[in-house]
């Protein structure tokens, strides 16, 4: 009997067949969800996830003979990676898959905020031709900030080194300059929040990240920068509020949110979010991605 790999999200037609290739006996369900899972767990000798699975400690035990977990992307939040390491479990990741899809919708909304596309297109529609008021901004010249500088990030630099920006990065783990990226200046976080007229940010959610971006973050920003964010949970959403109605922040364009399930909101999230997009200084998507 050949060992059996679970995989449990859409993926590339190339990995169930290169597991196949490899002997396993590969079961590709798209429908498992986490009360599923706890019943089928014990069959598989790895399983494939995305963000709708959690290996919690509880869950892993339900697995007494996995040898792998697999994340599709990057953040490794959703898998216990200790407790599954401790269990003799490997832990794998492909944060570099979809750094190019996200690095470009980095991009693209930004584009779209400096251009006020999204309001022009909906006024043009409306045949209203506000020209004027609709007067978009050159990124040229401006000081780009690029917190973590890590697959994603470094993809994000390269992709605007001929945009003729000032690109700045700060990267803890990460401190000094490197051969492929030669135009970036590396600076500390009080750098970046001093000169960046745009924030961007590329980081994995770790216990040192979560919140990274808060009330006092928003504070000491000196040039009312426009913030992207992809990372999960970097940014205090409360906080963030906060900076845009009192102009700390010039606006704010958002991938991610800390709750990403609308029907599922806290009376709180509710009135959080409702105040959020009120906002005309923000634009926001589903956590969505391209394919390649």
């Amino acid at each position: 009997m050949r060992p059996k790999i679970l995989i449990t999200d859409k993926v590339h037609p190339l990995l169930p067949k290169g597991l196949e290739d490899l002997g396993f006996d590969v079961q590709y369900d798209t429908s498992v969800e986490m009360d599923v899972l706890p019943a089928i767990l014990d069959q598989y000798t790895g399983i494939v996830i995305n963000s709708k699975i959690r290996m919690t400690p509880e869950m892993i035990d339900r697995g007494p003979s996995l040898q792998f977990i697999g994340r599709l992307g990057s953040g490794m939040e959703i898998i216990d990676v200790p407790y599954a390491t401790s269990k003799g479990i490997a832990c794998l990741n492909s944060p570099e898959g979809n750094r190019d899809a996200v690095a470009e919708h980095a991009i693209g909304m930004l584009l779209a905020f400096n251009n006020h596309l999204l309001r022009a297109d909906e006024e043009v529609k409306k045949k209203e031709w506000n020209r004027e008021a609709n007067r978009g901004t050159e990124i040229k010249g401006k000081t780009l900030g690029i917190i973590g500088l890590g697959n994603t990030g470094s993809c994000v630099a390269k992709k605007m080194s001929s945009w003729e920006l000032n690109i700045i990065s700060y990267d803890k783990y990460r401190p000094n300059s490197d051969q492929e990226l030669p135009f970036v200046k590396r600076v500390n976080l009080e750098d970046i929040l001093n000169q960046a007229d745009i924030i961007t940010l590329h980081l994995p959610l770790t216990a040192e990240t979560r919140h990274l971006v808060n009330r006092s973050f928003f504070q000491k920003c000196k040039k009312s920068p426009v913030l992207i964010n992809t990372s999960r949970e970097v940014v205090n959403t409360y906080d963030l509020l906060e900076a845009l109605e009192n102009n700390w922040i010039k606006g704010a364009c958002l991938d991610v949110f800390e709750n990403e399930k609308p029907g599922h909101y806290s009376r709180s999230e509710e009135e959080l979010y409702s105040r959020l997009f009120e906002h005309k200084n923000l634009i926001v998507s589903p956590h969505c991605r391209v394919d390649p």
